[in-house]
């Protein structure tokens, strides 16, 4: 017995053996603060995105709808359909798409006729420098605030706006996808819609050719998560989406809401130079939380949130 319990306590004393214990317990200390810290950082940029005055954006909606209705001599509803209405949107980065249901008769236009009529409207009245034509949409600037309008119309129960090349209309479903996203986020325990916002922030820094829209990120958002098993955290999934969106963006993403507008329509075919530019742009955002978590720096973490 003696010879037995010299052996146990030479073995527990192995100085190397607790040496190297006490490297992981160290090192695994340092990990779960830093991931706490990272965490904090996280939770303020968030606190941050979710400070949108809903009512002031409403009161500048009105005014919007008032103007455009008094042009087009009928009431013009408004319907949140971005990512105002998906909780997706991100205080001062995002748009608020908002489309303007016009009336049969003036709804007989074509897209492109209704966004002339929307522009010069809306600069006649606020001014040229705060809003612009886009190919599908009039962007107006507020207060601080910026607001996509789109003309849309009534197609029997369903809606229809401008179809990607600006000239004709497409079928649209927004509740749909909208639903969607909500059962998606449910899923993964509300980390979805979180992880949507760091995403949208983070590539708002990026040039504007290498950004993906909003409705694309929340499609490619939902399709990555789609059988996710790692850790929901939104520090986790905004890595995992980096990591996978820089594959996933070179093929185009098939809507599955039952609208015929393509996702992904405005990179065009298979591997272009559009869809390989934005790939190599969000191939190098992964990296960069690569090496922020293997240098455990928290300060290159705040430089990618854009704190």
């Amino acid at each position: 017995m003696g010879g037995s319990g010299g052996r146990f306590f030479s073995s527990r004393s192995d100085p190397s053996e607790l040496a190297r214990r006490v490297r992981v317990a160290e090192a695994q200390q340092n990990d779960s603060a830093f991931q706490g810290q990272v965490g904090g950082e996280i939770a303020q940029a968030l606190a941050q995105y979710n400070h949108r005055d809903v009512h002031k954006t409403q009161s500048i909606l009105e005014k919007i709808k008032g103007d455009l209705a008094d042009h087009l001599n009928n009431v013009v509803e408004l319907i949140f359909a971005g990512s105002v209405a998906k909780h997706t949107y991100v205080d001062g980065l995002s748009d608020v798409d908002a489309l303007v249901l016009l009336n049969p008769e003036e709804a007989g236009n074509s897209p492109a006729e209704l966004r002339a009529t929307f522009a010069d409207v809306l600069r006649a009245r606020y001014g040229r420098d705060k809003v612009k034509e886009g190919r599908l949409a009039v962007t107006v600037e507020l207060d601080g605030q910026t607001i996509q309008l789109l003309p849309a119309r009534h197609a029997g129960e369903a809606l229809q706006i401008s179809d990607d090349r600006g000239t004709g209309w497409s079928r649209i479903n927004p509740q749909s996808f909208a639903e969607k996203l909500g059962r998606s986020n449910q899923d993964l325990d509300g980390k979805l819609v979180p992880t949507i916002k760091l995403a949208k922030a983070i590539m708002a820094q990026l040039p504007e050719q290498q950004q993906l829209s909003g409705y694309h990120t929340e499609s490619l958002a939902i399709d990555i998560f789609r059988n996710y098993e790692g850790p929901k955290t939104p520090k986790a999934m905004v890595a995992q989406f980096f990591e996978k969106a820089q594959e996933r963006v070179k093929s185009p993403i098939k809507d599955s809401t039952g609208q015929s507008i393509h996702v992904d329509e405005y990179l065009g075919q298979p591997d272009s130079l559009k869809r390989r530019i934005v790939a190599d742009a969000l191939g190098r955002v992964a990296r960069k939380i690569a090496n922020a978590d293997g240098a455990q720096s928290l300060d290159m973490w705040r430089q990618i949130l854009g704190l």
